[in-house]
């Protein structure tokens, strides 16, 4: 571990390239041409800005080469890697979250002569099927009647109204956080022609059920830009759209900033098709005391996190890492606050000097994290086989971006994609058998610097930007199978 200091620390140029990086699938050239050294590939790729990575192997933690290894570089989603092993280490692989409805006051010939509670237990995959299997448990056990009000209890972990107040109102993958979640607190908003208008829906839809939501509202406005407008009132999310840019018809997610009035909401109407009428929801921090009725249990932690890594879902980062930090400390004062106490965490137990996290899904472009000490914690975790298992096979492609199915270097790895920032961490395992750990981080934070806040969606050049930093990473793992693994 005490190699791992031992990168180098220089700048690599970023002069014009000439020509996309193209490696090449098969033949004898294969691996010579992957042998170029770094500051050809980095230099093709034309990034600007920095790039920075290290290559180790995982048995002895010999930093085998290494690039500005000790700066600090945005990681976006690559920091959800630290965040799973963070969870795995305070709760637990097979750990569970419980969602309960509770009771508060007697059960007699199917009255409840109190208030019912729906208690969030800090599950970031509950989604309305679940709920609706709660509702349905309420019925099975002989529930017809509930003369006190209706509560949802959000406080087991503190509320964030987004994720990063950085990305626009309108994007799905910043909701608001708390100890509730629904469909990834996420609405669904649907609009269809008709006639000489539009047909518009907001709703909690799963492949089962559809229940309209009245958490959340749209309104259609007539104007070109732009193209969504955000407000709220009296715990009710008020939308609206340009018409202009409706066209004939389609849909998106949308972010919920209420979550449990939205839980609330869609847990309402499922129980009153149970013929069971609730009054309309009121948000607590903490469940009374009670009798519970019934109980949803989340997939085990592992397959959660496995989940998490594959398709890089925000929302679950964030309430794994936070349930982590309560489990460790007791109490959560804030998202930013528990990514602290992760960052402080990874540099004790993992050796990942230089973690600087300002949430745990890497969403934060105010997020620091080093090539080196993100090597160092795979490292430290190899031997336990407890991260290469969970993270998705990084597929590696052609010059047309077709995959190559029998490219004799395999990798499992954690990407992460921001406006102008890409990262890349796992392992990978060369033609011959040996295993490598490495991280590569890239980043130009003067132009992310100058998007302003309505076009961080989808930026002007970011797109190009990615595709060649997806390039240069294959090319850096390339030469390294070709040297290391030979």
């Amino acid at each position: 571990m005490g190699l791992l200091g031992a990168g180098v620390a220089q700048t690599v140029s970023a002069a014009p390239p000439t020509a996309s990086l193209r490696p090449v699938a098969r033949g004898a050239d294969h691996f010579k041409k992957a042998v170029a050294g770094p500051e050809a590939i980095v230099a093709k790729a034309n990034l600007g800005g920095r790039v920075v990575f290290a290559v180790a192997d995982p048995r002895t933690g010999q930093i085998l080469e290494g690039v500005n290894t000790k700066v600090g570089t945005p990681p976006a989603s690559v920091a959800k890697a630290v965040t799973a092993l963070y969870a795995l280490n305070a709760l637990g692989p097979s750990h569970r979250f419980e969602t309960r409805v509770m009771v508060t006051g007697a059960v007699s010939n199917g009255v409840v002569s109190g208030d019912l509670v729906l208690v969030g237990g800090g599950d970031p995959t509950l989604d309305t099927n679940m709920l609706a299997a709660l509702a349905q448990a309420l019925k099975n056990k002989g529930i017809r009647e509930v003369r006190g009000g209706f509560m949802v209890a959000e406080g087991l972990l503190p509320y964030a109204k987004t994720i990063d107040r950085d990305q626009p109102d309108h994007v799905g993958y910043s909701p608001a956080v708390s100890g509730i979640a629904l469909n990834y607190n996420r609405v669904h908003f649907e609009w269809k022609r008709s006639g000489g208008g539009y047909g518009v829906t907001m709703d909690a839809r799963s492949d089962r059920y559809r229940p309209a939501v009245y958490t959340s509202k749209m309104q259609i406005a007539d104007r070109s830009l732009p193209v969504y407008s955000y407000s709220e009132s009296g715990g009710v999310d008020r939308w609206t759209v340009a018409r202009g840019a409706l066209g004939n018809g389609g849909a998106r997610w949308l972010p919920v900033r209420n979550p449990a009035l939205y839980a609330g909401d869609v847990f309402q109407t499922l129980m009153r098709a149970q013929g069971i009428v609730l009054k309309p929801p009121k948000v607590v921090k903490r469940a009374p005391g009670g009798t519970v009725l019934a109980v949803h249990q989340s997939d085990e932690l592992r397959v959660i996190l496995r989940d998490m890594l594959r398709f890089s879902t925000n929302l679950t980062a964030e309430m794994v890492g936070m349930a982590a930090t309560l489990r460790r400390t007791g109490k959560v004062a804030s998202l930013k606050a528990s990514a602290g106490e992760m960052s402080r965490w990874a540099a004790s137990a993992l050796g990942a000097q230089g973690t600087r996290l300002v949430d745990h899904s890497g969403l934060g472009g105010d997020s620091k994290m080093t090539a080196e000490g993100m090597v160092q914690a795979l490292v430290k975790v190899h031997g336990n086989r407890g991260l290469r298992p969970i993270l998705k096979p990084f597929a590696m492609r052609d010059a047309k971006r077709k995959v190559i199915k029998t490219h004799p270097i395999e990798v499992h790895a954690k990407t992460g994609t921001l406006n102008f920032v890409s990262g890349l961490a796992g392992y990978m395992t060369a033609r011959d058998g040996r295993e490598l750990a490495f991280a590569i981080f890239c980043a130009d934070e003067r132009t992310r610097s100058r998007i302003s806040k309505a076009n961080r969606e989808a930026p002007q050049g970011a797109r190009g930007w990615n595709r060649r930093a997806k390039a240069m990473q294959q090319a850096l793992i390339e030469r390294w199978g070709a040297l290391y693994g030979s």
